[in-house]
C-alpha cells in the first residue's frame, strides 16, 4: 500500500534549489515519443517491431505480443489468398483478415476505420479492436502517448518484481552527505537499496511516478523531467550520486510545473544548483546528467532507497 512520506532533510536540505531557477507555469504538455503499451500498468515488451499511430490515428500493434500478454492465443491461416488471424481466450474470438478493415468478433461484424497491415514481417492489427475484442478496458493517454489496458494504478518497485538489495556497495556514493541514508524516522540508516531502469515506470512512490526524461532548454539550462500523479505539490526530492562522492539534492522548480489536466502534473528538477555550494561543491557548475551513476529518490519507500540506474550516462 502507498503511503505519503514526510520530506524533511537537515541543513542545506531544507533550501528549495527549484526557487532560484528560471521558469513560469505552462498548460498541459504533450509528448512525441514512442508508443508504450501497458497491460495493468506494467509496460508490454515489444522486442523488434514497435507500435505506431496510423494516419487515422488508430495506434497498430503486432498482434502476437499483444495477444499473448493478454492470455490469447494467435492462429494464423491463409485462405484465398489472403492471411486470416484469428485471436481467441476462454471467452471470446476475434477474427481478422489483413488488408481489411472489418473483423469478426465473437462472430459480428465490427470495423475500427483502419486497415490490418503486415509489416516488418508483423502483422499490425487495431490495438482496440484486440483488447476490446478480448474483453479489455482501453485508455489512450496523449500526454504520455501510452495506451492502458485493463487497471492503472502504478505497482511498487517490489510488486512488478524487483528485489531490494543491501546498501553496502552503495554507500560510496553517500559519503559526502550521509543524512540521505537515514530513514524517514531519523533513528537508523537504510539497510536496503532497490535498482531500477526507466522501462520499470511507472511506479507508486509518494505519488505515481510515470516517466522522467533529460530536457534541455533554448537557453541552454537542463533538467529532469518527471510525469507524476500525485496530491501533493511534488513527488518527492531526488539526489544525484556520482563517483565524487557529493551527492547533489534537487527539488522540483515549482514555477516550471505543468498541470496535464488529467490527473498528472509534469515537474522539473534542475541539474544544476548553486546550494550544492552550501555542500562544499564549489565547483558545482561544471556537474553533468553524465556525470550521475544513480539518481535516487528521498524517502520514497519507508523500507529502501530507490535508485534509477542513469540512463544519460551517454549525454
Amino acid at each position: 500500500m502507498k503511503k505519503v512520506l514526510p520530506i524533511l532533510l537537515a541543513g542545506s536540505l531544507l533550501f528549495t534549489s527549484g526557487l532560484f531557477v528560471k521558469g513560469s507555469s505552462a498548460t498541459a504538455a504533450s509528448s512525441t515519443g514512442k508508443i508504450e503499451v501497458l497491460l495493468d500498468a506494467k509496460k508490454i515488451q515489444f522486442p523488434d517491431a514497435q507500435p505506431y499511430q496510423d494516419a487515422q490515428g488508430s495506434v497498430m500493434v503486432p498482434i502476437r505480443f499483444v495477444s499473448e500478454a493478454l492470455g490469447a492465443e494467435v492462429g494464423w491461416e491463409k485462405v484465398n489468398g489472403h492471411m486470416s488471424v484469428s485471436v481467441k481466450n476462454g471467452d471470446h474470438i476475434v477474427d481478422m483478415t489483413v488488408g481489411q478493415e472489418v473483423a469478426k468478433v465473437d462472430g459480428k461484424d465490427k470495423s475500427y476505420g483502419t486497415k490490418i497491415e503486415l509489416k516488418q514481417n508483423r502483422t499490425f492489427v487495431p490495438l482496440r479492436l484486440v483488447s476490446e475484442g478480448l474483453g479489455q478496458t482501453v485508455e489512450w493517454d496523449k500526454v504520455g502517448r501510452w495506451v492502458w489496458i485493463g487497471k492503472k494504478e502504478a505497482l511498487t518497485l517490489e510488486e512488478a518484481g524487483l528485489k531490494p538489495v543491501s546498501i553496502e556497495p552503495y554507500k560510496k556514493y553517500f559519503a559526502g552527505k550521509p543524512a540521505l541514508l537515514m530513514t524517514v524516522d531519523r533513528d537508523a540508516e537504510y539497510s536496503k537499496a532497490v535498482i531500477f531502469k526507466t522501462s520499470d515506470l511507472p511506479t507508486a512512490f509518494i505519488g505515481d511516478i510515470y516517466s522522467m526524461d533529460y530536457y534541455v532548454e533554448k537557453d541552454g539550462s537542463s533538467f529532469i523531467k518527471v510525469r507524476a500523479k500525485t496530491n501533493m505539490d511534488s513527488p518527492g526530492n531526488i539526489f544525484f550520486l556520482s563517483n565524487d562522492g557529493k551527492p547533489r539534492y534537487r527539488n522540483p522548480v515549482f514555477k516550471k510545473t505543468i498541470n496535464n489536466n488529467d490527473g498528472t502534473k509534469i515537474f522539473y528538477y534542475p541539474i544544476l544548483s548553486f546550494l550544492d555550494e552550501l555542500d562544499g561543491i564549489k565547483n558545482y557548475k561544471t556537474f553533468k546528467i553524465k556525470d550521475a551513476v544513480y539518481i535516487g529518490f528521498s524517502y520514497a519507500n519507508k523500507n529502501y532507497i530507490p535508485l534509477l540506474k542513469n540512463p544519460w550516462a551517454d549525454k
